[in-house]
């Protein structure tokens, strides 16, 4: 790596753990840590929003995924468009709303809430869940990141694991909920830029648009057409997984923190058109490489597809453009775990440690629990992670559709079905999660469909039955 690279790139570190020691002097109690005071303007809530959810599968795992298989992958980005937009308009303004008036921190908190379960038996199970599949998804994180320090630094995978993992937790223990939302502000700026600028310029390196998609026809016909080898159950798999927007905790707590219910609509917008734009940079940077890579003489082994825009940066960039761009995987990778060690870490000081051991336990107290039941997932998800051969989109999801199925029908009935009870909301989440981990396991046909389908249904169908027959 060059100097200018690598200077770049420190710089943006410097910058992300200078922003977390900020946040720590506006970090005074549990409120804050968790939710950053309720006070994010619309601009903010919406990027944070964003970055936390694409992660670094939108830079790695997605255009690896359509330098492998074409268009046919973009199916994908359909869904999530449409249940990102789904979600900003079904339940950011009702989930603020109503949280606040619970005065609920956590979604295990509004469940407990929501539904008077003085046993506290919601709280217990969905803190579960959370901590089972966030664990996975912290991992894809991780190994994202580890692939890139590999890549830029040129250490071996273990120790670029354990680089990225050292950054990561000591921004998100140190300044909390604003940390996180601060610099997935940033992060999500320099992933816009990285995902349009890329695409382009391999293009222009092509010779054009016309010439780029000769290029890609040249290695396949079909890596042009989105029914190429399609069938519906495998269209309807892709496009499954917007429903896992429902229930994904770390995007619902940006809904939670915003400062006036009413700023949700603008920031909804904000929201759709950057992920809009970056999705369709995703799209290119997998399709157009596939032609750049040809063109170029470097096709990269279906292994090593998740390194394309990596490969294109350092390939077509001065260096210190190439340390912004690498960067902006970074900001991608880190946008996510950042989020989901936090909500993990609310689990267990929240929702175990607060709940189940120390009832008394004052807000410094549970602050500093916070800080280090980040680092306690953080080493678990790491061991998870070690193998180098896992891959990113495998990682992500699975952990997607666990926490899409297991609380997605849940928060949505809970906003509006006013009949529905403590038990349905139970039923709902246990059945959504074992339908996940059981599905995944099947081979052949039918279980071959994405198992968040099939375990939403039926955890739209336990919550409605067990609520309507009382159980």
């Amino acid at each position: 790596m060059s100097f200018a690279t690598l200077t770049t790139f420190c710089f943006y570190l410097a910058a992300v753990l200078l922003i977390g020691g900020f946040a720590y002097r506006s970090t005074e109690n549990l409120d804050d840590y968790l939710l950053g005071g309720r006070r994010l303007g619309p601009a903010v809530t919406a990027l944070s929003a964003g970055a936390s959810d694409m992660s670094g599968w939108l830079l790695l795992g997605l255009p690896g995924a359509l330098y492998v298989s074409g268009l046919i992958e973009a199916w994908i980005v359909i869904g999530l468009l449409l249940g990102a937009l789904a979600n900003w308009v079904l339940v950011a303004r009702p989930l603020r709303i109503q949280t606040q008036q619970l005065s609920a921190l956590t979604l295990p908190d509004f469940f407990e809430a929501r539904f008077e379960d003085r046993s506290h038996l919601l709280r217990l199970v969905s803190a579960l869940i959370v901590l089972t599949f966030f664990t996975f998804y912290v991992a894809s994180g991780l190994v994202a990141g580890a692939t890139l320090f590999a890549a830029t630094f040129g250490l071996s995978y273990f120790h670029s694991l354990l680089l990225g993992v050292a950054v990561v937790v000591g921004y998100t223990a140190v300044g909390g909920f604003l940390a996180v939302s601060w610099t997935d502000f940033l992060q999500g700026m320099l992933m816009l830029f990285g995902l349009v600028a890329v695409p382009v310029f391999m293009m222009m390196e092509v010779g054009g648009v016309g010439e780029t998609v000769d290029a890609v026809r040249a290695v396949s016909p079909d890596y042009l057409s989105m029914l190429s080898g399609a069938t519906v159950l495998g269209v309807l798999s892709l496009m499954a997984w917007g429903l896992g927007y429902f229930g994904q905790p770390h995007i619902l707590a940006r809904f939670m923190a915003i400062r006036n219910p009413a700023e949700t609509a603008r920031a909804g917008w904000i929201a759709m058109i950057w992920m809009l734009v970056s999705s369709v940079g995703a799209i290119g940077v997998g399709v157009v490489g596939i032609g750049y890579m040809s063109a170029v003489g470097h096709p990269l082994d279906p292994a090593d597809s998740e390194s394309v825009f990596i490969e294109a940066t350092q390939a077509l960039f001065n260096p210190w453009i190439a340390g912004i761009l690498l960067a902006a995987i970074l900001a991608a990778v880190m946008s996510t775990i950042d989020s989901q060690l936090l909500v993990s870490s609310s689990a267990l000081s929240e929702d175990f440690y607060k709940h189940w051991l120390q009832p008394d336990a004052t807000d410094r107290e549970l602050v500093i629990v916070g800080r280090l039941t980040v680092l306690l997932i953080a080493m678990i998800a790491t061991m998870i992670a070690i193998d180098p051969d896992s891959r990113v989109l495998g990682l992500v999801s699975y952990a997607w559709a666990g926490l899409g199925a297991s609380f997605g029908p849940v928060v949505l009935m809970s906003l509006y079905d006013r009949k529905m009870t403590r038990n349905g909301a139970l039923a709902g989440m246990l059945v959504g999660a074992v339908t996940v981990i059981v599905w995944k396991q099947m081979t052949g046909g039918l279980f071959d469909v994405y198992e968040l389908l099939p375990a939403f249904v039926f955890s739209v169908g336990a919550i409605a039955v067990t609520s309507r027959l009382r159980f």
